[in-house]
């Protein structure tokens, strides 16, 4: 079966990439075990830690919807400047590390070849496929970003309406159904508490919980969140009550019964300009992988530098010496 998904997927992507500036295989001759040294990094991390598909898939939009697709948010802060990683939105942003032994591995192969950005773009891929999800090609050839600046993140966030969160997908040239696959994500991962309490005990000022949440998750969310310790403040809920930890259309199912955790989520189901998207993910789990990928490889193509732009980091926290900055 997998087989022919990934048949229909390279028909699907492959094909329409002919005209693109990004190109599947870039790295043949550059660097040809480029993909494989990437997809050994993550299979050592999934091993041990089934989140860090949800974790990559953040990291990816975080950096793809700032300056574009550029790993701008893998570089360090320092004492006199700042990046993206101090960015309130990305402080809870992780798999740097994953990132790091890649890196290292693919400077030990091919030394200043492959970009950061790729291996961002590529390390996604095979999270999503270990947690079930489709296995697309991925186009390359990304160059990376010579600033990081943390003034630049304004992400869309949890309690937006659907027609608000879209006006930020529409200026990354996204569609509706690109916006709502996209948010297909969060079939994995999970949401701090503070991103959702208002929900489940005092919704817009009402001292009630949000009436389109399901009772019985209001109850249960309430247990999480009531368990906050000194250790740990704000807890968290899985975004996906079904399959926490699988890429697949529970997560449709889920806000199809009122079971979103996030606002925004549970707005996808309710919104009529998302729900009739929802409804058919929820009952085709095919068209979502297939949609799925679709979506997170016209993502990962936004604002990106190719040819002689940007540079290629010899370490992806820290830009290279002779970089000038644009």
């Amino acid at each position: 079966m997998r087989v022919k998904i990934r048949f229909l997927l390279y028909i699907l992507l492959v094909l329409p990439l002919a005209l693109a500036d990004l190109r599947v295989g870039f790295y043949k001759a550059s660097c040809p075990p480029a993909e494989s040294i990437v997809q050994a990094a993550v299979q050592r991390v999934f091993n041990r830690d089934r989140s860090i598909p949800a974790a990559l898939l953040r990291m990816h939009f975080h950096d793809c919807f700032v300056r574009g697709c550029d790993a701008s948010i893998l570089i360090d802060s320092t004492r006199k400047e700042q990046s993206e990683k101090d960015a309130g939105p990305n402080l809870t942003v992780r798999g740097y590390d994953l990132i790091d032994a890649a890196k290292k591995n693919l400077e030990a192969a091919c030394p200043s070849k492959v970009s950061c950005a790729d291996i961002i773009a590529l390390a996604t891929r095979d999270a999503v496929f270990l947690s079930g999800g489709p296995f697309y090609p991925v186009p390359t050839g990304r160059r990376d970003g010579l600033v990081s600046n943390p003034d630049e993140v304004h992400l869309p966030g949890p309690t937006l309406s659907v027609s608000q969160a879209f006006q930020a997908f529409s200026a990354k040239n996204m569609t509706m159904d690109d916006m709502v696959t996209l948010l297909g994500a969060h079939t994995v991962g999970v949401a701090h508490c503070s991103f959702f309490l208002d929900r489940i005990t005092n919704f817009r000022g009402t001292g009630r919980p949000d009436p389109t949440m399901e009772p019985a998750l209001v109850v249960k969310l309430r247990r999480i969140c009531g368990a906050a310790s000194a250790s740990n403040p704000d807890p968290t809920a899985f975004l996906d009550q079904g399959t926490s930890f699988t890429v697949d259309n529970q997560f449709f199912k889920q806000i199809g019964l009122k079971r979103g955790v996030m606002q925004i989520d549970q707005e996808l189901a309710n919104d009529r300009l998302s729900r009739g998207i929802v409804s058919g993910f929820a009952s085709n789990a095919t068209l979502f992988g297939t949609r799925f990928a679709q979506a997170m490889v016209k993502m990962g193509s936004i604002q990106v530098l190719v040819g002689k732009a940007g540079e290629i980091r010899k370490n992806c926290r820290v830009f290279n010496p002779n970089r000038r900055a644009l």
